[in-house]
């Protein structure tokens, strides 16, 4: 059985996840009807994946005898003024789950809960990748300019696989 506060966390973190799974389908619908197809299917991709991450605490909350809490998700925002500043967003937000992750160790440490430790170790290498990959959408962004969005947006899911395969 987990501790209180290592359940406690893990279920913030839930929240975290939910979020940022809502907030990417937000953003994969404004990227929709403004014919971003490649773009659409990066950002629909990527809310596939944080809702597995939730997934996944919650079922390890559950299977290690405590009650993963289903929160209610904040209404993520609905426009962006640029492709460019929607992925500065991206990054920022990953940025701020890598933290939230991060900050949840100490918490595991305390309750010398080690076989949750060694688990969200998982989640730490995930973050590492998730931020290199958006970083290298932001470094493309910024070699393209305002140009070749047509070109970056039918190649980017390429981008996706390429990072996957690091993995």
């Amino acid at each position: 059985m987990m501790k209180k506060s290592i359940i406690d966390a893990l279920n913030e973190q839930v929240q975290k996840e939910g979020y940022s799974s809502n907030l990417y389908l937000a953003m994969a619908s404004w990227a929709e009807t403004k014919g971003y197809d490649g773009i659409t299917q990066w950002l629909y991709a990527q809310a596939d994946e944080e809702k597995m991450h939730m997934l996944k605490i919650i079922g390890f909350v559950n299977e290690r005898g405590g009650k993963a809490i289903i929160p209610a998700f904040e209404q993520p925002p609905a426009e962006w003024k640029s492709i460019r500043e929607m992925f500065d967003q991206v990054l920022e937000h990953e940025q701020y789950v890598t933290e939230s992750i991060h900050s949840i160790i100490p918490i595991i440490e305390k309750g010398k809960d080690y076989a949750a430790l060694n688990w969200i170790q998982w989640f730490v290498d995930e973050q590492m990748e998730e931020e290199s990959s958006v970083q290298a959408i932001i470094d493309k962004l910024n070699l393209m300019g305002d140009k070749n969005i047509y070109m970056f947006d039918r190649d980017i899911m390429a981008m996706r696989a390429e990072g996957s395969e690091e993995a």
